[in-house]
Formats: structure tokens, C-alpha cells, sequence
């Protein structure tokens, strides 16, 4: 799926994490690190977008979607179940198509596969 969604032109990275922020996926060629501060990057992001969501928005006001403009690029994010896609692209870029082929990838794969359960806390 990542591969697939970072053949977009203009696409550099993406990521598949989790609500609580772990990695579950990673384009091709991105390191760990980098993928790791995405990864936690975007969580922080999904929980301002759910209490502005559960503030502002209807029946518990659920983040589908969000974009992000930053010097440089664009970040997209999707969810799907309580996993999320990300992708980071650069500055030129056609927003439809990369907001087209996410939602394409989240439907093609099935958002139970994209599910992440929630980690247990140790007793």
C-alpha cells in the first residue's frame, strides 16, 4: 500500500501509524528515525483534530481527513479504523490526486486491515 501511494508525483514519504503513534509502515527508503518523528508528529496532530472535532464538530465529531501547508511541501493524513496514512510531498504537487489515491489505497486494502488495536497497559 505505502509503495503504491509514494509512486504519486510529488509524493517523498509515507507513513501507516497507529492512533497512540507506532510505525506500523514506512515507505521505501525512509530511515527510522525520520519515520518514527512522523509518526509521532502526526499522532499529536490526529489528537488536536479529534478535540476539535469532539469541540466543534456532529456525532463526536470524527477526524477523516486533515492537510497540513508547510514550507516545502504538503502533509496529508487519512484514517482509517484507528490507523492512519500519512504522506509528506513536496512543494508542487496536485492535492486531488494524492487526496484520490489515499482514499483509493484505504478502500483497496479494507480499513479492518489498516486497524490497529489499541496497546494494553502492564498491570
Amino acid at each position: 500500500m505505502i509503495s503504491e501511494v509514494a509512486a504519486v508525483p510529488g509524493v517523498r514519504q509515507a507513513i501507516v501509524f497507529s492512533s497512540d503513534g507506532l510505525l506500523l509502515a514506512s515507505s521505501q527508503g525512509m530511515d527510522r528515525d525520520s519515520a518514527d518523528r512522523l509518526s509521532a508528529s502526526c499522532s499529536g496532530l490526529q489528537s488536536l483534530g479529534r478535540g476539535l472535532g469532539r469541540e466543534f464538530g456532529e456525532d463526536g465529531g470524527t477526524v477523516h481527513q486533515q492537510m497540513v501547508e508547510f514550507n516545502g511541501g504538503f502533509l496529508f493524513m487519512r484514517s482509517a479504523n484507528g490507523a492512519h496514512l500519512a504522506v509528506v510531498t513536496g512543494p508542487v504537487v496536485d492535492p486531488k490526486l494524492v487526496a484520490r489515491q489515499m482514499q483509493a489505497q484505504v478502500m483497496k486494502i479494507g480499513a479492518r486491515n489498516l486497524t490497529s488495536p489499541p496497546r494494553q497497559g502492564s498491570v
